[in-house]
Order: C-alpha cells, then structure tokens, then sequence
C-alpha cells in the first residue's frame, strides 16, 4: 500500500514518471499507479482513450491500421523465436522480444506493395536491405557475436555448413573468467513469415578447451530443413561457455556469456 503521507518526488515524463527519492513506492494514489519495472520505480498517470472508441471509431483508423501492423511484426518475431527456441534456451536476454520485434517492424516498412494497415514482414523480408537489417542480430546482447568471436568464418548456404578453420581459443575467442571450455554449434532454419510456417535443423557441436590449440571446426546441419521456395534462409551461430570440474563441464553463470547470433540470411 502506498503511504499517502510521504514526500513524492519522481520525474515526469508525459503520463510516466521515475521516481527519486530514497522511499520508493508500490501502489495506488488516486490516478497515479506506482511500480517497479525493470527500468527502476516508476509512476504512471491514468489516461488514454477507450478502446471500444478506438476500435469502432473513425477517427482513429490510422490508430488500428498501425495496431495490426505492429502485431503482425511481433508475431512475425515470435515465429522465428519459436523455431529456433532450443538455441535461444541457453542465449538471450530478458529484452530479445522487444528488440526483435523492432527489428521485425523496420523489415515490415520495407513493404512496398500491401495497403496501410496490411504491411508485413513476410512481404518485407524479400528486400535484400531487409535481409541486411536480419543479418547479425544478437539474442544476447550482452555477449555480441562479434566481441567474442575473432576467428572468420565462412557460411555454405547450400548446406547450412558453418567453418572456421584454424581456431586458437585461447587467443581467437574473448573468455569471462572462470571458463574452461567453449563449444560451438550452428544451426539452419527456413522460416515463412508468410505463412507463418518454420522449420531448423542444429549441427554438430564442437567442444574444444581454451587452450593454444589450433582446430578447424566444420558444424554440418543433422538435415536440410524442410520448407518451400518462398522460405527465408537463417543460419545461426552460437558459442557456450563452460567451467570443468573434475571432469564434468558446467555452463558458466546459467548462460549469461553465451553468444547466439543470426550470421546470414538468404
């Protein structure tokens, strides 16, 4: 409950406010709401419009045309997270919805033939700058692919093969401290964001100590996903981190260091 004699100080910012203070409140005064986010303690204002107003009325048709537009960008989003879940379980943070749907909003712009309302990112997607935008997207952006990873490596995106040849760990990959191995694995996935029909198919995986050792790691797809010609191509990448302890591999800090990234998309 919210003690209404206390000193509030917040910051406001339109309906929304972070609080300040040293006391930091939960609950409800009047109109303001008060509660914790991941953003910190905030406050919020009541308002807004009805919704049987913004569903019916005229007035706030650009207001529905861009709400369909949007879920249809974030359900696009969820498809390819879905398809590629049992990779994500072990690298992503708690925003990778929120991103990829960004990203997925920004691909759905480049549809240059639906009308104002239907715009999506199974049309979208066909754009090779939409392609790029896919390219390189982090599901941990707190292990970036590319700040961890300092070896090339290449891509068959007729076999979904990923290589990398001549991997030193030790010197060629960026290890928190307290890892003793990694392992590497890939995987391909055909995704219709049309249809809304997806399929992967994961590699091998590869595990190798963090030592000066050179190995020329092959990661080859278990199958070819199924799918049709109107499929997007992703090819993934990701790198796990583990401590051993006599003689058993542990992943480090439940997952947190792990680098999973979308290294092309045809």
């Amino acid at each position: 409950m919210v003690d209404q004699g206390t000193d509030l100080k917040w910051i406001t910012t339109s309906i929304m406010a972070r609080q300040k203070g040293i006391i930091k409140l939960t609950g409800k005064i009047g109109d303001l709401s008060f509660y914790k986010s991941k953003d910190g303690y905030l406050a919020r204002e009541k308002g807004g419009v009805e919704a049987d107003r913004i569903k019916n009325d005229p007035a706030f048709e650009r207001t529905r045309e861009n709400g369909r537009e949007f879920g249809s960008s974030a359900g696009s989003g969820k498809l390819l997270r879905d398809t590629i879940r049992t990779m994500m379980q072990n690298a992503s943070d708690s925003r990778v919805t929120s991103r990829l749907t960004k990203v997925m909003t920004q691909i759905k712009n480049l549809d240059g033939t639906s009308a104002r309302g239907e715009r999506n990112v199974g049309v979208g997607i066909t754009a090779p700058e939409a392609k790029a935008l896919l390219k390189g997207f982090n599901f941990n952006d707190k292990a970036i692919l590319g700040s961890i990873l300092f070896n090339a490596y290449d891509v068959d995106a007729g076999t979904g093969v990923i290589t990398l040849n001549g991997l030193v760990p030790i010197n060629e990959v960026n290890t928190p401290s307290g890892a003793t191995h990694i392992t590497l694995r890939g995987a391909w996935a055909k995704v219709d964001f049309a249809t809304g029909e997806a399929t992967m198919e994961e590699t091998n995986a590869v595990n190798l100590p963090i030592d000066a050792t050179s190995t020329n790691v092959v990661l080859t797809p278990v199958a070819t996903p199924t799918g049709t010609g109107s499929d997007t191509d992703l090819y993934l990448l990701m790198i796990e981190f583990f401590q051993e302890v006599n003689g058993n591999q542990y992943t480090l800090k439940n997952g947190a260091y792990n680098a999973l990234s979308v290294v092309d998309v045809q």
